[in-house]
Order: C-alpha cells, then sequence, then structure tokens
C-alpha cells in the first residue's frame, strides 16, 4: 500500500469526532482548523497541497497546492505525525451536525467523488484533488461548482456530511434524482448530471429550486438529509429582522398593552 495503515474510532451521535491512532512514524492529513485534540507526541506540520506530491520537488508540491486552489480550498493543508516510540492519537471534529464517514478507498476502487467541503482528514498519501466534470450543466447548475473533489488512493479517508447519510447502491442503468445540495459522494463509476424541474409553477414555488441532480449506476451515492447551506439559510432567516419580530411578537404586544 502507499497510504499509511491507521487505526480508527468514530465516537459520539450528533456532533462526532475521530480518533485516529499512529504508529510510530505513521501520518494523516488533515483540513486546517479541524483539529479537537492530540497527543503530546504528534507533531504538527503545515504543508502544500495533500502530502502525496511530498518528495517530488518544488514542481510536485505546487502543482498539488493548486490543484486544491482550483477546488476553492486553503493552498495548505496540515501533516500530524507520531514522532513518539509507542502508539499517539490524534482527534478531529466534525464542522456541524452529521455524520462522520470512514471511506476504505482500496473497497471503492481507489477513487471517490465527493462536494468541496466534505472533506476531514485522511491516511497520508491518499491524493486530494479536483474532478472536473464533463458537462457543463452539471458544473454551472449542480450546486457545488464545475469543480468537485477527488480523493484516490488505497487508504482511509474520512468524509463528514450533514444530518442523517442515505447509503444508496444503484444498478446498471438504475437512476435517481436528487437535491443538488443533498449529494455528498459518489464512487468514480456513476453518471453525474443535471435535470431541470418539469413544470413553471413546480420550478418557480416548488421550493425545491429549479434543477435536480441525477444520478445513473452502476455505483454507490451517499446522500445527506442535511446540508450546511439548508441550515445556513434556516439561521440566517431566523437571526433576521423578520425572525426576531416573529419570536417576540406575543411578548411584544404584551408590553406595548403595558404602556
Amino acid at each position: 500500500m502507499n497510504a499509511h495503515e491507521i487505526d480508527y474510532r468514530i465516537q459520539g451521535s450528533e456532533m462526532q469526532y475521530v480518533e485516529i491512532e499512529l504508529d510510530p512514524s505513521e501520518s494523516v492529513i488533515a483540513e486546517a482548523g479541524s483539529l479537537m485534540m492530540m497527543d503530546q507526541n504528534i507533531q504538527m506540520e503545515t504543508i502544500f497541497g495533500d502530502g502525496s506530491d511530498q518528495g517530488k520537488g518544488l514542481m510536485g508540491k505546487l502543482f498539488g497546492a493548486g490543484k486544491r486552489l482550483l477546488s476553492g480550498e486553503s493552498l495548505f493543508m496540515t501533516l500530524f505525525t507520531n514522532r513518539g516510540s509507542g502508539k499517539e492519537t490524534v482527534s478531529f471534529a466534525s464542522p456541524y451536525p452529521g455524520r462522520i464517514m470512514a471511506m476504505d478507498l482500496s473497497e471503492l476502487n481507489g477513487k471517490i467523488v465527493c462536494q468541496k467541503d466534505s472533506f476531514l482528514c485522511a491516511a497520508k498519501g491518499v491524493s486530494i484533488g479536483i474532478d472536473f466534470q464533463r458537462k457543463l450543466g452539471a458544473g454551472f447548475f449542480g450546486g457545488e461548482g464545475f469543480i468537485m473533489q477527488k480523493i484516490e488512493g488505497d487508504g482511509l479517508a474520512f468524509v463528514h456530511a450533514g444530518g442523517t447519510i442515505c447509503e444508496r447502491e444503484l444498478k446498471p442503468g438504475e437512476m435517481i434524482r436528487v437535491d443538488t445540495g443533498c449529494l455528498v459522494a459518489m464512487t468514480k463509476d456513476v453518471n453525474y448530471d443535471i435535470e431541470f424541474v418539469k413544470g413553471i409553477k413546480t420550478a418557480l414555488f416548488g421550493g425545491e429550486g429549479l434543477f435536480f441532480a441525477t444520478l445513473r449506476g452502476p455505483g454507490r451515492v451517499w446522500i445527506q438529509s442535511l446540508p450546511f447551506s439548508r441550515l445556513a439559510d434556516r439561521v440566517i432567516s431566523a437571526a433576521g429582522p423578520a425572525g426576531r419580530k416573529e419570536e417576540g411578537s406575543l411578548l411584544g404586544g404584551l408590553l406595548d398593552g403595558n404602556r
């Protein structure tokens, strides 16, 4: 195997974190800001790209960092290495309520395609890059932009999604329609496209947007029940002037009546 072999435990229910156990000299890569805690002999280092291009010279490092820049991510990732003589642990927390999924790439034909912000951490040696959608419709209206993230290799990667996760195994030719924001990840053989919502009234007043993601098998897909964008919209709506007025209308009326 090219990737480091790591052991892990996923802890919690609604707000999960993954605890990764590293043998001496083993490493894990993670997005900046996802660290929860680490043992004393874990060394943290900021690197260009994903670490899989380390050792290929300056051009390899710049290429790896450039791929992440195109996908809207930071130029840098963080590498955590066990510099002690025994086993050490490092933990990474989910950014919002949902589930952390362990993806064994050796069992998924070496690649998954996922949302840009769903990657949490992975064993060193796993490559984090970009995946160009071959159809312009999927790029412009897919909800994740023209570029999606791809995770390649033969090790473990950890992906976070909001709410409850639905995993579907699609047979050859089988197709499902998904809200564009609810798509978390899919295996590389799944055909991903965009379908316009038929009926002008449905499109304008249905509350589900103008487009669906169509996923056609064979392959495996992971779908989330609570996209972060949907959660953020509800929070912003409730925090706005209209939301505050609605929540305080009863108390406000009582106060006004006593004046």
